[in-house]
C-alpha cells in the first residue's frame, strides 16, 4: 500500500526530516497495533522514504499481515488507513515548523 504525497517546503534539516519518518512510522504503527491486538499481528512492515528539494515527496508503505483468527479485518483497508494517519501527522508536523 504505497501513497504519495507531496508537500511544499523549504529545506529540513536532517534532524527534521529524521523526526518527520519517525512521526509517519509511530504513527501509521499505532494505528495498526490500536486496531487489532498484537498477538493478532503476524507480521507489520513500516516504511517511510522521502525525496526531494524544493518539494519533499514522502512515501509510506505499511504492509500488514494478520493471524488466520483475525481473517474478518480488512488487511488493505487497515493499512491504507494507517498510510492516511501517518500523512496527517506529516502535515501536522510540517504545519507547525
Amino acid at each position: 500500500m504505497k501513497l504519495l504525497r507531496q508537500s511544499r517546503t523549504s529545506s529540513l534539516s536532517e534532524d527534521q526530516l529524521e523526526t518527520l519518518a519517525e512521526i509517519a512510522e509511530e504513527t501509521a504503527r499505532k494505528h495498526v497495533t490500536t486496531r487489532v491486538p498484537s498477538r493478532g499481528i503476524s507480521d507489520l512492515t513500516i516504511m517511510v522514504n522521502m525525496d526531494g528539494a524544493e518539494e519533499l515527496n514522502v512515501e509510506v508503505d505499511v504492509e500488514v499481515t494478520l493471524s488466520p483468527l483475525f481473517k474478518n479485518i480488512d488487511v488493505k483497508k487497515l493499512a491504507d488507513d494507517a498510510v492516511k494517519e501517518a500523512f496527517k501527522a506529516v502535515e501536522k508536523y510540517l504545519e507547525e515548523l
